[in-house]
């Protein structure tokens, strides 16, 4: 299934965590925080969102930092997938 964001929307997909801590202790599902790096599988064109022009400066492929709290959660092929808003994105990873 493909999936096409509208206006400022893009969808990530998050990028595993790091199980073992420095100390070399593994960590379970319940102890790790919620991702805040993520990889960009689709973007949405832009457009007028609000009555103001969006030019979208993220594309896909690239690795960004979000908010924690940022969009909306979704199952998309048995993968969890995120849909958020250009602006919740604070950074694109080089």
């Amino acid at each position: 299934m493909t999936i096409k964001p509208l206006f400022d929307k893009i969808v990530i997909e998050a990028v595993e965590s790091c199980e073992k801590t420095a100390g070399g202790l593994y960590l379970p599902d319940s102890a790790k925080e919620k991702p805040q790096m993520a990889k960009v599988i689709a973007v949405g064109p832009g457009g007028i969102v609000d009555g103001k022009e969006i030019v979208m400066q993220i594309k896909v492929g690239d690795t960004i930092l979000y908010n924690k709290y940022a969009g909306s959660e979704f199952k998309l092929d048995g993968n969890e997938v995120t849909i958020l808003r250009q602006s919740d994105v604070l950074a694109i990873v080089e």
